[in-house]
């Protein structure tokens, strides 16, 4: 089958020295891992993108004060960190990111301005081998960087969980119980999420469940489900595609009889639009990567939400029916207090 050549950019980061893991920035004894937690109770948290800060939240439950510091709705490939977040890195007991190289310019800033005795965690890198990296369209092997976009698979996202259970509980042994609790009713509510996906999948021949999206964020998720990604189309360097480009593109869309084009909320695109026309592929712009539905402490507003949009709007876009996960409850197990900056 053709591949689309278009490709995401490469998003340039300056090289980060010395990131450190779940063990910790630098050396820390024992004794400062277990008494991270302020007179009050707390852990001050940072997390980057809002999915992994809806994650960290729903585990941390009220133990912690999180900060969000990537804005919902702009690009975080690209994102770097304004002046005013060292300030709230330099006061972090934690900071999570997704790691796999995602966030450099955030990462390098964490380690020049971190406490002593904090930590980074990055929590994707973790928990994917190097030998389940995927390179794709958007994150070609030779360039040297995976596609990053674990967190759209609801196997990693308990895997996630997991791995922030265990460090907040290092960091704070008196929440032990809370953690626990926490990141089962998440768990619990990402089987929920898997299980809906896996029967409303099943409306749409397998065949047929093929992904055209702009931006490249669903290589785990097609993997661990069984979809095909059959191209992502995001330009290099986010400018419009050449003529050229865009009338080899169209010849591609009409040979291979693409439905539906899925294009990102977070990145319109006039091209998208006239491809479609010039194809009879229906434009479908409202996936999101990143940028979860509905405003901070609205239910839909956590993960859960953002993914089972996303699943909705996949399957019904392809003609599916999507009953099982439009009937879930959305209803958080743990109230979601952190900061998401917008």
């Amino acid at each position: 089958m053709a591949r689309f050549r278009l490709r995401v950019a490469v998003f340039g980061g300056l090289a980060v020295a010395g990131l450190v893991s779940l063990s910790g920035c630098g050396a820390q004894s024992q004794s400062s891992a277990s008494s991270a937690a302020r007179s009050d109770g707390s852990l001050r948290l940072v997390t980057t993108v809002a999915p992994i800060t809806s994650i960290v939240a729903s585990v941390a439950g009220d133990r912690a004060q999180i900060t969000g510091l990537v804005p919902e709705g702009i690009n975080s490939h690209t994102f770097d960190p304004p002046p005013s977040a060292a300030k709230v890195l330099s006061e972090a007991d934690l900071v999570f990111v997704n790691g796999l190289q995602l966030e450099e310019p955030t990462q390098e800033l964490a380690t020049a301005t971190m406490q002593d005795g904090a930590r980074l965690v990055e929590i994707g890198t973790q928990v994917l081998p190097r030998s389940d990296y995927i390179y794709d369209f958007s994150f070609p092997e030779e360039e040297g960087k995976p596609n990053p976009h674990l967190w759209t698979d609801p196997t990693y996202a308990i895997t996630y969980a997991a791995v922030v259970r265990d460090v907040l509980t290092k960091a704070d042994p008196g929440g032990r119980d809370t953690y626990a609790a926490n990141y089962t009713a998440f768990e619990t509510a990402a089987a929920e999420l898997s299980d809906a996906l896996r029967a409303d999948q099943g409306s749409i021949p397998e065949e047929d469940r093929q992904l055209l999206t702009y931006h490249d964020a669903y290589a785990y998720f097609a993997r661990t489900y069984g979809w095909q990604v059959i191209g992502a189309i995001q330009p290099k360097n986010f400018e419009d595609p050449t003529p050229k480009e865009i009338a080899a593109l169209i010849d591609q869309v009409k040979a291979e009889k693409v439905p539906v084009i899925f294009g990102s909320e977070v990145f319109p695109s006039k091209v998208l639009e006239e491809v479609g026309r010039a194809t009879g592929a229906r434009y479908e712009e409202t996936l999101r990567d990143d940028d979860l539905p509905g405003d901070p402490g609205d239910e839909e507003h956590s993960w859960v939400g953002l993914m089972r949009y996303d699943y909705l709007t996949m399957i019904n876009g392809l003609g599916g029916r999507a009953t099982e996960l439009a009937a879930l409850d959305l209803a958080p197990a743990v109230r979601d207090q952190a900061k998401y900056p917008q």
